[in-house]
């Protein structure tokens, strides 16, 4: 058998990367961390080119495990930590051959740790990351499900907890492998309803017997911290657990209602939710323009969409990539939604009187250079934000508005004075999320006159279209996943005279318009063409545009 090559000189080989990247990514990158992923995490390449480089080089087939006929009695020969750990899960025996689904096929250790404790010979195959990891939620909680079935009869009988703790385990479990942001715990008069939103549509998955809520409620209760005796007051609490291999962040609320507690659990994924600019879906112009934004010493940039629209996330991408250990960062937000590592974050509480203004006056007099604020809501947020912009920091916040450009009424209407709007602020960007059509069903169809017209009043022509179709791996809804479509107003001079000469808004879009600027509706019709999202979900998104 010939040499081995190591991943990163095929890569460099390839013409993928460079030796300089390499040798960069190895000196960054955390000790345990494989080589792929730090590239892929760095943006260097994706991690479509990653198997493909593996494929064509190691003449290692690459399977796509959506569609792959998975033999689940294969678990049985190594166990779920393993497989997580590892990031691999059998998928095929034939004979005295298993073949594995890796990540990495060029982990020669874990291949002959397997082939010494199953006694079998190895044949890998590559898959993607998220794949392997959703199989493993899927396939080795299949046989946890019927565990816990059981578990539902005996609690009934004898009382005992366990049953409740491996429930909500297998319920957390399941809403992060579906991505769901929300958890409903609905109690009906007879039966409990457990149903998840996912991708912003909300669906029952499970119906469970009522003898088990009891126990299903006090768990809860437990796990955050609340009060277990009252059941008649709303109650408000807060998790922080591993779930698998993530990192969760669980926000949980109770209501009484007419059958019982209402539990709503908000998922916060902490390990999607940090993203790196590069996977913020921003098209490439959009992007630098961000990045110059953001970069700036100085100056008031706001974030405007509706709500859920992802508006922190872009936030706290923007802050990741600012945090660096000669910047010192100040948050206020209401409420902290996830923790960020190196940065000073501070929670609004109302009650003993840290409202937005308080904190930020606080703030101003602890030498930031950086101040993110959770959202402007008011007169006098936005007059401290936009002075606070003008004495030399940079600040981030967000607003409801429903397009970029609408930021600059929006906070004249708020009575910030157009001179101090025009000389503090430096861009805005709008946001919107979309489904995304999953990969493996959408089907693509000849465009009509009218769609045609449509793509071409804004510039762009098309030859083809893709919409959702169904299939089990997306729930037959046709989507999966989300994605932004964006907008990024970047304030010149010129537009800052037309703010002090109080320039119609119309004026306005139209002086944007002929600059450059890419508008939602731009930014959509072009995932749409790419065959990312369907022209419905742009349509419903951006009616503003």
């Amino acid at each position: 058998m010939q040499k081995r090559k190591r991943l990163g000189d095929l890569l460099v080989e390839s013409g993928l990367i460079t030796q300089q990247q390499l040798d960069e990514t190895l000196r960054l990158k955390k000790r345990e961390q494989k080589l792929g992923d730090a590239l892929v995490e760095r943006g260097y390449i994706n991690e479509q080119q990653l198997i493909e480089v593996l494929e064509f080089q190691l003449g290692i087939p690459h399977v796509s495990l959506y569609r792959y006929p998975i033999d689940e009695t294969l678990t049985s020969l190594i166990s779920k930590e393993f497989a997580l750990r590892h990031v691999i899960i059998p998928i095929k025996k034939e004979g005295n051959a298993l073949t594995i689904a890796m990540n990495d096929p060029m982990d020669i250790y874990t291949i002959d740790d397997i082939r010494l404790t199953t006694g079998f010979s190895i044949n890998p195959v590559i898959a993607k990351k998220d794949d392997i990891m959703q199989s493993i939620y899927k396939y080795y909680d299949m046989k946890e499900t019927f565990e816990e079935n059981q578990g539902e009869e005996a609690l009934a009988a004898t009382g005992a907890d366990a049953p409740a703790v491996r429930l909500v385990d297998q319920i957390l479990t399941t809403g992060l492998q579906l991505r769901a942001s929300d958890v409903h715990i609905d109690p009906q008069e007879d039966k409990i309803l457990i149903r998840y939103r996912v991708d912003g549509k909300l669906k029952t998955e499970r119906v469970i017997s009522k003898n088990i809520f009891q126990s299903l409620i006090a768990r809860i209760k437990i796990m955050a911290n609340m009060n277990i005796t009252e059941s008649r007051l709303p109650q408000d609490g807060r998790i922080k657990q591993k779930v698998n291999t993530s990192t969760v962040d669980l926000r949980i609320s109770i209501l009484p209602t007419l059958h019982g507690e209402k539990v709503v659990i908000r998922v916060l994924d902490l390990s999607s939710v940090m993203k790196k600019l590069a996977q913020l879906d921003f098209n490439r112009v959009n992007l630098q323009r961000f990045i110059q934004l953001i970069e700036k010493p100085e100056g008031l940039i706001l974030i405007t969409g509706p709500t859920g629209a992802g508006k922190t996330s872009t936030l706290y991408a923007g802050l990741h990539h600012l945090n660096k250990d000669d910047v010192n960062i100040i948050t206020i937000e209401d409420p902290i939604e996830y923790e960020l590592e190196g940065i000073n974050q501070v929670q609004v509480n109302p009650q003993i009187g840290l409202t937005f203004v308080k904190g930020l006056r606080s703030i101003l007099r602890q030498d930031p250079n950086i101040i993110m604020i959770g959202e402007i809501r008011d007169q006098e947020t936005a007059d401290i934000a936009v002075r606070s912009a003008l004495t030399g920091h940079l600040v981030l916040s967000t607003l409801h508005t429903n397009s970029a450009l609408g930021a600059i009424p929006r906070l004249m209407e708020m009575g910030v004075e157009p001179y101090l709007v025009a000389s503090s602020l430096s861009g805005v960007v709008g946001q919107r999320l979309v489904r995304k059509l999953c990969r493996d069903c959408k089907e693509a169809y000849e465009p009509s006159e009218m769609e045609k017209e449509l793509f071409q009043k804004r510039g762009v022509t098309i030859e083809k279209l893709y919409k959702a179709k169904g299939c089990p791996l997306c729930r037959q809804t046709g989507y999966s996943g989300r994605m932004a479509v964006q907008e990024v107003l970047t304030v010149n001079e010129e537009l800052k005279s037309m703010m002090l000469n109080h320039a119609s808004f119309q004026n306005m879009k139209s002086y944007c318009a002929k600059n450059g600027m890419i508008f939602l509706a731009d930014d959509g019709l072009l995932k749409v063409k790419h065959g990312l999202t369907s022209l419905e979900e742009v349509l419903s998104a951006t009616v503003e545009g």
